[in-house]
């Protein structure tokens, strides 16, 4: 497990940004090899992602030959609502690069068959060859994707009711009214993002900073679901100064060394 610390918030978004980069371009993507890149919304990805745009107009990184999956999507909430994550990930990421929109993948929380739907979502990845890196975010209880405090570990993409936490944090994405924040979402398992070859998670703020001890100084815990990637192969935490302030001053240290 590595943890890389930056000074700020523009600095660890551009550092994430530049390691997707460099893995997409060492991989050398093609017409019959896809890189297959996990991805998650909300705040914290959105400086990584204006970075990514950047790269692409600059003329440095495509994304012709990538698949993306993304870790979770709210249920009956129409697509093109502007909280809804199609929308999000239509505004913030995906209308600015040259991605083939079949590639784009997002979970359809208006399905008529809910669970036919995470479980079609499963296959794709497994036809897609896997997931090469997640990137994840956390939520400021350690849940990664929706997998709320007491999810299984070995969870896989499933419909999920929110915890109050999630919809009261939600709240300000719905003008502060708590009956238009949905209760329900589509969710990747913590088992699905713990099978990529790699996952990648973004944490800044110092409200995320009890979550980010829990998930790195304490042991694997189904209430807080980001501790179990202690038990990747492959996991890189990305956070900045502010995410570190319950860690204790020795782990800071060893890993800034």
């Amino acid at each position: 497990m590595r943890l890389v610390i930056l000074e700020d918030y523009d600095q660890a978004s551009e550092w994430a940004a530049k390691y997707i980069c460099n893995r997409i371009i060492q991989f050398k993507p093609s017409q019959g090899k896809y890189f297959t890149l996990g991805l998650p919304t909300g705040n914290t990805p959105l400086g990584c992602y204006k970075k990514l745009i950047e790269y692409h107009k600059n003329g440095d990184l495509s994304f012709k030959y990538v698949k993306t999956f993304n870790m979770d999507e709210y249920v009956g909430l129409p697509r093109n609502h502007p909280e809804s994550y199609h929308s999000y990930m239509w505004n913030n990421f995906f209308k600015h690069i040259d991605i083939d929109p079949n590639n784009a993948h997002i979970l359809d929380g208006n399905a008529p068959d809910l669970q036919a739907e995470c479980d079609a979502f499963e296959k794709k990845i497994e036809e897609a060859g896997g997931i090469d890196l997640f990137v994840g975010g956390i939520g400021p209880d350690g849940h990664i994707a929706f997998n709320e405090p007491g999810s299984s570990l070995s969870s896989r993409t499933r419909l999920k009711t929110l915890a109050m936490d999630t919809i009261l944090a939600n709240a300000k994405y719905f003008d502060g009214d708590l009956s238009k924040v949905p209760t329900m979402a589509l969710t990747v398992g913590v088992g699905t993002v713990m099978d990529a070859r790699e996952v990648m998670i973004l944490i800044t703020g110092a409200h995320k900073a009890f979550a980010l001890y829990k998930a790195i100084e304490e042991g694997v815990n189904h209430m807080w679901t980001v501790s179990a990637f202690q038990q990747h192969p492959r996991t890189i935490f990305v956070c900045d100064e502010d995410a570190t302030l319950e860690l204790r001053v020795k782990t800071v240290k060893y890993f800034k060394g």
